[in-house]
């Protein structure tokens, strides 16, 4: 059975002390675990990856943001399997700092976290094993990866364009 991409934007935001802000789910996908902000892409009315970033932002966190705040980080395609979906995701780090957490939303709730406090935390397992990782290895670079999820729960992991700035 074929179908579509669903395409969505993540969203890397810090505070002033590098702190990473997650969002505590009240829906699917991800139910009750901490996970970026962002959304789907308004591919109806043909909405760019960063006019959506910007758009979650706002409706998300209250933060008024240009494109030129954002910094693409990564791409990454999930191949769904019988019958999941396949996801093509935009990772933004957002370059303004949040001087307190957003209030609660109806999506969830936000805090801010330090990446040794991230281990404490419920989140989807492959958001810890391979896109946290592969977020702070390119942060200030760039990545493509994609994901096929086979059969027994497994996944096949490949990164298939990097860069990082080099040394000053």
């Amino acid at each position: 059975m074929s179908q579509p991409y669903k395409i969505a934007t993540l969203l890397y935001c810090f505070d002033e002390s590098d702190r990473v802000l997650l969002l505590r789910r009240n829906f699917e996908p991800n139910l009750g675990l901490w996970s970026p902000c962002g959304g789907k892409l308004k591919t109806d009315t043909g909405e760019s990856p960063y006019d959506c970033a910007v758009r979650e932002l706002k409706e998300e966190t209250g933060m008024e943001a240009d494109t030129e705040d954002l910094h693409l980080t990564g791409v990454i395609s999930e191949q769904g399997l019988e019958g999941q979906p396949h996801w093509l995701m935009f990772l933004f780090e957002v370059k303004k700092r949040f001087r307190e957490a957003p209030p609660v939303h109806p999506e969830g709730e936000f805090a801010f976290f330090t990446r040794a406090q991230m281990e404490e935390l419920l989140m989807p397992q492959t958001d810890w094993d391979y896109i946290w990782p592969l977020f702070w290895k390119y942060r200030s670079g760039f990545f493509s990866a994609r994901c096929r999820m086979l059969q027994g729960g497994k996944f096949e992991w490949k990164v298939e364009e990097d860069w990082l700035p080099a040394p000053e």
